[in-house]
């Protein structure tokens, strides 16, 4: 696989998130950030948000998503900054310029389709906002995406208030998104010689994981069908968290022929009737089949209740923790790694698929402005060039 140059304009994580999996395929990624006016923290926010690790803009929440890239910082307000971005692209032979800033002040900052293009007419642009350049001045937050897109009213228990999910999902569904465009226009760019725009919009990408509810509004739904259920699912019966003596555990009967399997069981035996033969007879006795196999349940521990389901293949998983999913015998041979300043290992997540030589360690999250005097240095400016541009405050003076 050829190796691109990706710039991007990021902060926060979903951006972070779609240019770690360009980092994963063995691209280059340079992260650009803005200099220090001297009021602010410089930089990406997420650098200060969680625990110090290796500095104080090295902090826990930033480190994972920005593994094996590199830094720099200019001034996109000041008219030289604008310049000297199209040419770092033109020189650095940037394939990608990523960004999730407001569409609003994509021109302010000349870092636009239009502008970006005429430096380099193949590039592929992409853009994470809250609703698309449609809506330029909506910031874009997980959460707040997350209640519009409707998750949270679908998310939670009947009769408690709505919920977010444990994790981002409108930041990585977002930056999955941009992942794959770019991935699709590179194709393109193959056949046709052509770049392109491509605008990620949270929320559109959010609405498009409404697939099992969305269109129940057309099919004469229920209200319960569309909104909270806890655990439960809304259609394949049963499906819920059960407890046991030492925990809980989920069971996931997705057809007739497993909950025949279930009842089989000696354990679950007295569930079975006639009526719940069937998923639909079961939808009519749903409250009182979770009450039933929550008492077997209770009584067993779940290890001795996951025993019996494997031996006749009834779907089922423990509860893990998130150092228990870090320890599975699945997940631990995957994991990546970085390494602190102080050399101790830090473990990642794992890419989302296999790749062939894809790297197991990345370098650690850059500093803020790290790598702006050696990049620049690579795109043909002098030691006098950056000097002169960093006292006009265009750049920020390079780390020494």
């Amino acid at each position: 696989m050829k190796r691109r140059t990706v710039i991007s304009m990021e902060q926060a994580l979903s951006l972070s998130y779609a240019t770690l999996r360009f980092v994963q395929l063995g691209w280059r990624v340079i992260r650009l950030e803005s200099i220090s006016d001297g009021a602010n923290l410089p930089g990406d926010p997420n650098r200060y948000i969680g625990g110090m690790v290796a500095d104080d803009d090295r902090r826990s929440y930033f480190i994972a998503p920005n593994v094996g890239k590199e830094a720099i910082a200019l001034n996109l307000k000041h008219p030289k900054g604008r310049e000297l971005l199209k040419t770092l692209i033109t020189n650095l032979n940037v394939d990608i310029f990523c960004c999730n800033t407001l569409p609003a002040r994509y021109q302010t900052l000349g870092i636009d389709y239009e502008t970006l293009k005429a430096a380099k007419s193949d590039i592929i642009w992409a853009g994470i906002s809250a609703m698309g350049p449609q809506h330029p001045n909506t910031p874009g937050y997980d959460p707040a995406i997350q209640a519009m897109a409707g998750f949270m009213e679908v998310t939670g228990e009947p009769d408690g208030p709505p919920m977010l999910s444990g994790i981002p999902i409108v930041d990585l569904k977002a930056g999955d998104e941009v992942y794959a465009s770019v991935c699709l226009a590179l194709a393109e760019l193959a056949e046709t010689g052509k770049g392109q725009a491509i605008h990620v919009s949270m929320l559109q990408a959010a609405a498009s994981w409404l697939i099992t509810t969305l269109p129940l509004l057309d099919c004469d739904c229920d209200a319960l069908e569309v909104t909270r259920c806890g655990n439960e699912h809304r259609k394949f019966i049963p499906v819920n968290v059960y407890p046991t003596l030492d925990g809980h555990i989920l069971i996931a009967i997705g057809n007739d022929l497993q909950w025949k399997r279930l009842i089989e069981l000696p354990k679950f035996q007295s569930l079975g009737n006639e009526i719940r033969r069937t998923n639909a007879g079961r939808h009519s006795q749903r409250a009182a089949i979770h009450e039933d196999i929550a008492r077997v349940t209770a009584r067993c521990s779940a290890e001795e209740l996951m025993s019996g389901f494997l031996q006749s293949k009834i779907p089922h998983a423990p509860i893990h923790t998130v150092q228990q999913v870090r320890d599975m015998a699945a997940i631990a041979p995957v994991l990546t790694t970085t390494r602190r300043p102080d050399g101790k290992i830090i473990r990642l997540p794992p890419p989302a698929v296999d790749l062939d030589q894809a790297a197991s360690e990345y370098s650690f999250a850059p500093r803020h402005n790290q790598d702006t005097g050696s990049i620049l240095a690579e795109s043909g400016l002098t030691e006098g060039d950056v000097a002169a541009l960093a006292a006009e405050g265009v750049v920020s003076a390079p780390r020494s």
